[in-house]
């Protein structure tokens, strides 16, 4: 049986994460209260915050602002978009 949470980015209860993703207060926060398609929602948005930043996450100040922004993105505001950022177009 999947286990249920109240998400907190989609405002309804849904299917919860497996696992912790981080072995800290804010992954615990996450696995508490973000559903999987969340989840997706925030690697999909990850993923082109590392591409327009050129984070290099081996980088101390690089994971402190993932970390902002994975915060921001699931209990804040919202994450930023990078300033002049187009998506890219579809096929």
């Amino acid at each position: 049986m999947a286990r249920m949470v109240q998400c907190v980015k989609m405002g309804e209860e849904l299917e919860g994460l497996d696992f912790q993703p981080f072995p800290n207060d804010l992954g615990k926060r996450i696995y508490e209260g973000v559903s999987k398609q969340a989840w997706q929602m925030w690697l999909d948005h990850s993923v082109m915050l590392i591409n327009e930043y050129r984070l290099n996450l081996a980088t101390a100040e690089a994971q402190t602002f993932y970390d902002e922004q994975l915060e921001q993105f699931f209990f804040g505001e919202g994450s930023q978009l990078p300033p002049g950022y187009r998506p890219p177009k579809s096929k």
